[in-house]
């Protein structure tokens, strides 16, 4: 009976991810082709050949559709190696050169999707909703970040905690991203060696070597 619940269980998981994967390929076609303030979740049901509770279920709203394929651009074990590689990285400098690796594989696993809602921040709620979240998100996780920093001495003279937090906050933000490598077509690998030198330069102590 035990591995009939077992193999029970593995079916409906199996069957759960295939239905969000079908669901999430529809949202991103239709976000693209239509806009995504023009898509209703009646016109996403049809299209990934669920019904709209089953929609519901899953992702409790459009907000929520959004929300998956946002989080979906970067696999969370890869992102979560990177965090943990940064943070049990022993040098400074090399811990703030993989945080700059991780902005950049970040942001590039992003831009498809943030070249199809371009301007939905305009008009969708519920983008500029995610996007304040997101945010408040990184800031609060990167205060451990820089605590760990101010904790090895190796702050530049006169910065303060708030003060390191809010130049690591808007240096590693997607604007930034956006202006050089979108905008000024900068490739993404002179973006990385870039942001790794800036905020080696703005963030540790001019005399530290390590």
């Amino acid at each position: 009976m035990k591995k009939k619940r077992a193999y029970n269980s593995d079916t409906r998981t199996a069957q759960a991810s295939q239905t969000k994967s079908q669901v999430l390929k529809a949202a991103k076609h239709l976000f693209q082709t239509k806009g995504f303030d023009r898509v209703t979740i009646g016109l996403l049901a049809k299209a990934a050949d669920v019904s709209i509770p089953t929609i519901f279920a899953v992702f409790k709203s459009k907000r929520g559709v959004l929300q998956s394929l946002i989080d979906d651009t970067l696999p969370a074990e890869k992102f979560s190696s990177l965090v943990d590689r940064s943070m049990l990285e022993q040098s400074p400098k090399k811990r703030l050169s993989i945080t700059a690796k991780l902005a950049r594989h970040l942001y590039d696993a992003e831009r498809e999707l943030m070249d199809i809602l371009r301007g939905a921040t305009v008009v969708a709620p519920e983008f500029k909703e995610l996007e304040q979240e997101r945010e408040q998100r990184r800031y609060e996780r990167q205060g451990e970040y820089v605590k760990k920093l101010m904790q090895d001495k190796v702050l530049a003279k006169g910065l303060t905690l708030a003060k390191a937090r809010d130049i690591l906050w808007s240096l590693t933000g997607r604007d930034m991203y956006r202006m050089l490598v979108i905008e000024r077509a900068w490739s993404p690998d002179q973006y990385e060696k870039w942001l790794g030198k800036v905020l080696v330069e703005s963030l540790l102590y001019k005399n530290r070597k390590s």
